[in-house]
């Protein structure tokens, strides 16, 4: 599935319900079934600045792609980093750089966070996108060091 094909999908399933509480309750929901965090990635290299509640992100990069785990203390932070990683994991950083990720404005999560969470949500982006251009850097340096 396309970065945007999986982003039509949770479009739709946040669409299925009209009441925030709902909504919250979905996110809520998709926090909890993100994988567990190694404990060993819970470590402050990992943390990301910005965010209210306590948010890791660990990247791994394996054939060209990046994939992504995370955990945070906060469930529906949780839940926000679940959709994030449902659409950025397993993707070159290329696609990862360039992702327009408009199912944040059509599902109304934008204007329905708190401010803090909001910022926490951007945080979470800008981390992801400075992991795929550090990776590609990385990968083109090498390509370049063997040539």
């Amino acid at each position: 599935m396309s970065i945007n094909d999986i982003q039509d999908s949770i479009i739709e399933e946040f669409s299925a319900f009209d009441d925030w509480m709902d909504r919250y309750a979905l996110l809520i929901e998709k926090g909890k079934e993100l994988p567990p965090l190694d404990p060993a990635h819970k470590k402050n290299d990992y943390l990301i600045e910005g965010c209210q509640s306590k948010v890791w992100l660990y990247p791994e990069f394996r054939d060209g792609k990046i994939y992504f785990s995370a955990d945070s203390d906060a469930l529906i932070t949780r839940g926000i980093v679940s959709l994030l990683i449902r659409v950025l994991s397993g993707r070159t950083p290329e696609e990862i750089k360039n992702a327009d990720l408009y199912f944040i404005e059509k599902t109304g999560l934008r204007e329905n966070l708190s401010p803090t969470r909001s910022n926490g949500l951007l945080a979470m982006i800008k981390q992801m996108k400075l992991y795929a251009i550090a990776f590609e850097y990385n990968m083109n340096k090498n390509r370049s060091d063997e040539a």
